[in-house]
């Protein structure tokens, strides 16, 4: 028999036990640490437990601190870091020159980082195939890379003039632009961009007459539009529009007598355009209207004028004080490479743009301006499931010789560029330094080119074996793609490019010339653009295309595209060699639905199997009496208009078809359609943008193939 302890001896013991687990309760963290972890998560957990090595940043943390834990102890001794760079050099730590045998993962909690410095991956900072390392938002929060800086002290300043306005703005002195240690060309007041000092506020100027082509650059204006007063500040700005591009110079002279000005440097050489639209930035002059800004770069005085309603105590004013968040620099010539890196979940926000001491001319596409996330010699790397915004350039871009890289799932939004550039403008010296293979896929690229209208939702350039696929591109005010970067038959490194299934609209929107929405130079063997949609292109002056093959574009295949719309027509060919237009509708072109523009000797181009419907403009517009093209088995249908109206540009109803001057008979006995037909097509909605074909349509007649676009755009 066991004897029972004695009733004192029990008291006693249950007295330690507690006074033991009060103990221990106290050196408890308040918050469960997450220690290096192996194992998935428990099905259902809030909580990351990715296999492999983690670590945590948090706005909460320190870099003094491990990083191993997701919350700071209660202590206070131990938890995230605070900066991602901090994350990056344990990393470095980690692998001290050895290979990584675990993947790695680094969480960020939701909030701001600010980045002092661009963020800069180096080869050592690489993972492996089977070991990559993912810095990626904690799950179900919104991390925010920025590279702005807040600004607070605004206060209202009646000394300060506040033009025509009744309202006068709030002001407050920034010691770093005095000083000549920062200079902002972007305000963004709650998230939203705020317009620099702009005159006229609304619309345009228009040049009298041309802007001369001498170097600097002179024009005359219209008198009261010019300021003589302005060359004295030295940076204020002409922005003017010249057919596809513009530029930003500075205003260097005026002579009032004469109602001249004199800019800062020559404009494009192809900048002949009568009148020029142009605008007038960063003068106090202009601060003059709800929501402008001015910052004085002797005085460090901030101008701000508020939108109606708006409380400036109570909002946030950040400016960009970077150009560029985050480089990915491989060593050049070398097989050191970045690669094996993944940012996932991320926000990327607040960098600038800047101007050479001469100001910038864009001759095209905005192709030579820096970008937020910049690429280099990097294999293997993934930006995915992240948003881009409130950017002064190019949201990303991949190049000198980077291999194998994917840009997927993103959303790229109020950028003052474009979105995603690939490879460069020059012919790689060698093979091997050529940027290939990289995914363009699923991204939603939209309301850019705010500042660089010109700039295009993504830009290939020197580079080749690329894929860019389901995207959205849509309100841009130049072309949507933009493939190869050579003018003519010369030498190229742009081939093998796929450009499929994406969802392209709302492109030009009457603000620049000659685009497209998938738009090509140069010789491209092998480059397909196959099941893409294009909608609704407008242009100023001419060349709102859908599928446009400019210079030199040749050996290209375009088939199972829905093009409609586009207001100089749904296919251009400017001049090239061999290209394949197949099973395409082009539909509702408002001047013209085809165009080919340069006759050459040899064949331009076999169009065949496709639908050619119309109700206004010509079918055919540009130079097709050489017969250097093949036609057959087209199916054309222009909607009659009825009898009795008279509208200009309104086809009657027993008007005949016309291919230029000929009638189809004419036509083929050319050689041409021999096999094409004319008859409705029998889409169900073509008003509405649904082309589908109707049961009884004589599309197969022609031996066109129902195109299926319901995985055109964005998948989820």
């Amino acid at each position: 028999m066991v004897e029972e302890p004695r009733p004192i001896l029990k008291s006693a013991f249950l007295a330690i036990l507690i006074i033991a687990i009060l103990i221990l309760l106290t050196q408890v963290p308040r918050f469960t640490p997450l220690p290096v972890l192996e194992a998935a998560a428990a099905p259902n957990s809030k909580v990351p437990h990715p296999k492999g090595t983690v670590f945590f940043v948090s706005p909460r943390g320190s870099d003094a601190w491990s990083g191993k834990l997701a919350e700071p102890n209660r202590a206070g001794t131990d938890g995230p870091f605070s900066t991602v760079a901090r994350a990056r050099d344990a990393i470095r730590a980690l692998k001290a020159g050895k290979p990584l045998h675990k993947p790695v993962t680094v969480y960020l909690h939701g909030g701001v980082y600010t980045f002092a410095a661009t963020l800069v991956f180096l080869p050592e900072d690489s993972g492996s195939p089977k070991c990559p390392i993912t810095y990626a938002a904690y799950p179900g929060e919104k991390p925010i890379l920025s590279g702005g800086r807040v600004i607070t002290g605004l206060k209202m300043d009646p000394t300060q003039p506040a033009g025509p306005t009744t309202v006068q703005p709030y002001t407050v002195q920034i010691p770093d632009v005095k000083e000549g240690k920062w200079y902002f060309h972007q305000l963004f007041v709650d998230g939203h961009r705020r317009q620099r000092a702009r005159s006229p506020n609304t619309g345009f100027y228009h040049a009298d007459g041309i802007f001369e082509a001498g170097n600097p650059t002179r024009f005359k204006f219209h008198a009261g539009d010019i300021n003589p007063a302005w060359p004295e500040r030295g940076d204020v700005e002409v922005i003017g529009l010249e057919k596809w591009a513009e530029f930003r110079m500075f205003i260097r002279g005026v002579d009032a007598a004469t109602n001249t000005a004199t800019l800062s440097a020559a404009r494009q050489q192809f900048g002949d355009d009568k009148d020029v639209r142009y605008w007038v930035e960063n003068t106090p002059d202009a601060l003059n209207s709800p929501g402008e800004w001015y910052l004085d770069r002797r005085t460090g005085m901030l101008s701000y004028v508020p939108m109606p309603g708006e409380d400036v105590n109570q909002e946030q004013f950040i400016a960009p004080a970077l150009p560029q968040l985050i480089r990915m620099d491989g060593t050049e010539r070398t097989d050191a490479y970045v690669h094996d890196i993944v940012l996932r979940g991320l926000t990327f926000a607040y960098s600038d743009w800047s101007l050479p001491p001469n100001g910038y001319v864009d001759t095209q596409a905005a192709y030579d301006l820096d970008a937020a996330l910049d690429i280099r010699r990097a294999r293997n790397c993934r930006i995915e499931q992240s948003t881009f915004t409130h950017l002064g350039q190019y949201a990303v871009h991949i190049w000198k010789g980077s291999h194998s890289n994917q840009i997927t799932g993103n959303e790229m939004t109020d950028l003052g560029a474009g979105g995603v550039k690939v490879g460069g403008w020059f012919i790689p010296e060698k093979p091997e330094l050529a940027t290939t293979d990289t995914l363009v896929a699923d991204n939603y690229i939209h309301d850019i080119g705010i500042v660089f209208p010109a700039a295009v939702g993504v830009w290939i350039g020197q580079s080749n074996t690329n894929t860019v696929a389901h995207n959205e591109i849509a309100d841009t005010f130049y072309t949507a793609i933009s493939l190869g970067w050579t003018w003519g038959y010369g030498p190229t490194a742009a081939h093998d490019n796929r450009i499929e299934f994406n969802n392209l609209y709302n492109l030009g929107r009457g603000l620049l010339s000659d685009m497209g929405c998938i738009y090509s130079l140069g010789v491209q063997p092998g480059t397909v653009e196959n099941n893409n949609i294009c909608h609704d292109v407008t242009r100023y002056a001419y060349g709102g295309w859908g599928i446009y093959l400019d210079e030199g574009s040749s050996h290209i295949t375009v088939q199972n595209n829905l093009v409609y719309r586009t207001e100089d027509g749904g296919f251009h060919q400017h001049y090239g060699l061999e290209n394949i237009i197949r099973n395409n509708i082009f539909a509702l072109g408002q001047t013209a639905q085809l165009q080919r523009t340069r006759k050459e000797s040899h064949l331009s181009f076999t169009f065949e199997h496709n639908i050619i419907y119309w109700t206004e403009g010509k079918l055919l517009q540009g130079r097709w009496d050489d017969d250097q093209f093949r036609m057959d088995d087209n199916l054309y249908w222009r909607v009659p208009a009825p009898a009795n109206l008279s509208n200009q540009g309104t086809i009657s109803a027993n008007q005949p078809i016309l291919f230029g001057k000929d009638t189809l008979e004419e036509w083929q006995k050319r050689g041409q359609d021999a096999h094409s037909i004319v008859a409705d097509p029998l889409f169900v909605d073509p008003a509405q943008g649904n082309f589908t074909l109707k049961p009884n349509s004589p599309a197969p007649k022609i031996g066109f193939v129902p195109i299926d676009l319901s995985q055109a755009g964005r998948r989820p």
